[in-house]
């Protein structure tokens, strides 16, 4: 069996680590029985996030295959980037013809791959399905529903994901290309009409923060940045939404200095929202804030395994700061992961100033509770055998 894996942004790499892996272990469980079929994996990096450390370390450190296909389509506007992508996932998917395209979260390269593959009818497999924040402006928004729609297989991370889908009418039917059809012939002969098939399968994230959490600890040293446990806030700020409104931006960051002359703020400064400040001549707007470049994976669960509070508008750490225990300060007006507010881990601030601050004071404070909401660690196991 054939599976084309789609990827292009540091979310994406996290997650494909963690199925990658597992279709290792398929395959080495094939040879040593000899049964079950062997899953080859062709792995298309888009090149969405070109910076070494977004993109080439996390190869490395997270022992992900490197890329069969690497496409170089960055730094463009959503429509540019989008309909490159298209074009040259397209032409891949024509001459490697897999049985299954499986796409990640909510990117361009999410509804690039998708798309594509739709169109040849070779069905799709959407990791992270049935997410939703409900904000129709947000880019991430308008790629996850449109991917969804048009997905064979809807793997859902939480139930609240399964809902989602089921409210919007979901299960719908999906145009599937036979196992070994020919994409070239007339097409009665090589789709059948498919219902879409959705699963909560758990999340791929938290089968990687618990592979990845012991050997962040290890291999990387507080002392690396002059730090102590929960001696810190960590923050990261990179939604267009936050970085493409000035007004937004510079109350987000006027609450940071201030929280800061009582804790320092570990700031990983993404590639946009340091470009909005230079453009804007106001990089003086994160004097007092301790500015790192971004940094790697392993380095950046460091951070988080330790910091006494998170501060963040990512999704993905939204998540994370749950699974290491750490209260999280979102600064969103709303997220998909709602999960982690109703057990209150999470609270959510906008770009409030005097809200930021209000929550970093109480948050810490608060009564919360852990589930297994998220699944048991073998998301990747479990979406896996749907697929074979």
């Amino acid at each position: 069996m054939k599976l084309l894996t789609i990827i292009g942004a540091r979310p994406q790499f996290i997650k494909a680590a963690t199925v990658s892996r597992a279709v290792r272990a398929h395959n080495a469980r094939v040879l040593a029985t000899g049964q079950g079929q062997p899953i080859d994996e062709i792995i298309v990096h888009t090149g969405q996030h070109f910076d070494a450390n977004m993109s080439d370390v996390f190869f490395e450190q997270l022992d992900i295959p490197q890329p069969d296909y690497h496409l170089g389509i960055a730094n463009l506007n959503h429509g540019a980037m989008t309909g490159r992508m298209l074009e040259a996932i397209e032409s891949r998917l024509l001459d490697e013809r897999p049985d299954w395209v499986l796409v990640y979260g909510d990117t361009n390269s999410t509804l690039a791959g998708a798309l594509a593959a739709a169109k040849l009818q070779v069905p799709v497999a959407h990791v992270e399905a049935g997410l939703r924040s409900h904000n129709p402006n947000m880019p991430e928004e308008i790629n996850r529903v449109l991917t969804d729609r048009i997905s064979t297989l809807l793997l859902c991370p939480t139930q609240t994901a399964v809902d989602n889908l089921q409210r919007e009418g979901f299960p719908f039917q999906a145009p599937t290309r036979v196992r070994g059809g020919d994409p070239d012939a007339p097409q009665q002969s090589c789709i059948h009409s498919r219902i879409q098939q959705i699963e909560n399968v758990g999340d791929v994230m938290y089968d990687a923060a618990l592979h990845y959490r012991d050997l962040a600890r290890e291999r990387i040293s507080l002392d690396t940045w002059g730090l102590t446990e929960r001696g810190y806030a960590l923050c990261t700020l990179h939604r267009q939404e936050n970085t493409d409104d000035i007004e937004r931006l510079r109350n987000i960051l006027a609450a940071l200095r201030e929280i800061a002359q009582n804790l320092p703020i570990i700031l990983p400064l993404h590639p946009r929202t340091h470009q909005r400040l230079i453009n804007n001549k106001s990089i003086r707007w994160i004097d007092g804030l301790t500015v790192l470049k971004p940094v790697p994976y392993l380095e950046m669960q460091r951070l988080q395994i330790s910091a006494q509070v998170i501060l963040t508008d990512s999704g993905g750490i939204q998540k994370e700061a749950y699974f290491h225990q750490v209260p999280c300060i979102t600064l969103r007006d709303e997220t998909e992961w709602v999960e982690t507010v109703e057990l209150g881990w999470n609270q959510l601030v906008g770009s409030n100033k005097k809200e930021i601050i209000k929550a970093f004071n109480t948050i810490q404070h608060k009564k919360a509770s852990i589930t297994n909401c998220y699944g048991s660690g073998h998301a990747a196991t479990n979406l896996l055998m749907l697929i074979n």
